[in-house]
């Protein structure tokens, strides 16, 4: 004899709160980062937000003194080549990790690059070698403008693909080139090898 039949159950949506508790470490070890990494900016003397006391989110002149005290500025789009560059290589060498974990490694690996780039050594680098004559470091609130750029970047790369991400990298490079006389590969060089006649190329002389 057959069972009463009682009220029907809701369907369930198969693996939502596994991918949830899937995503739950990996966004605590994020803000972790993100905390770490502020509070070592703050060591550093890196300021909030610029002393000028403008709030502006963007400022769109990389050779005045407002360049790298906003959230967002021309540079912002160089990290989002890195966010491009870092998902391609995660996805060789770090393969067999979770994508949520991935994407936290390229955080926590562009969170540690503003902490470097943000050091007295690298400042003073930039400074004497390079055409930001004036620069005077990062405050905290464009830090974390770069580290979301990179996300950003990352996030594209992943929906685009190998080639794509490619054509984007190269687009974006010679953007920067024709708009600020700027660029990630420039940015590479000049800080590994200066060399003269690009920074007097990109100071106008």
């Amino acid at each position: 004899m057959s069972e009463p039949m009682g009220p029907s159950e809701p369907p369930r949506v198969s693996g939502v709160p596994g991918r949830i508790r899937g995503l739950a470490w990996p966004a605590l070890a994020t803000a972790a980062v993100l905390a770490i990494t502020v509070t070592q900016l703050r060591y550093q003397g890196r300021l909030w937000w610029c002393a000028c006391g403008d709030w502006a989110i963007w400022w769109g002149d990389p050779r005045s003194s407002h360049n790298s005290q906003h959230p967002f500025d021309p540079y912002s789009f160089t990290h989002v080549l890195h966010g491009v560059v870092l998902c391609g290589v995660l996805a060789v060498v770090a393969r067999r990790l979770a994508p949520a974990w991935r994407l936290w490694l390229a955080i926590a690996l562009e969170s540690l690059w503003e902490v470097v780039e943000n050091s007295e050594f690298v400042i003073d680098h930039y400074r004497n070698a390079t055409a930001m004559l004036g620069y005077q470091g990062d405050t905290i609130v464009n830090s974390l403008g770069d580290i979301a750029s990179c996300v950003v970047g990352y996030l594209l790369a992943r929906r685009l693909g190998p080639w794509r991400s490619l054509a984007l990298l190269v687009v974006i490079e010679v953007v920067l080139l024709l708009w600020i006389r700027d660029s990630l590969l420039l940015e590479v060089v000049m800080l590994i090898h200066p060399i003269p006649g690009i920074k007097a190329w990109q100071t106008g002389g």
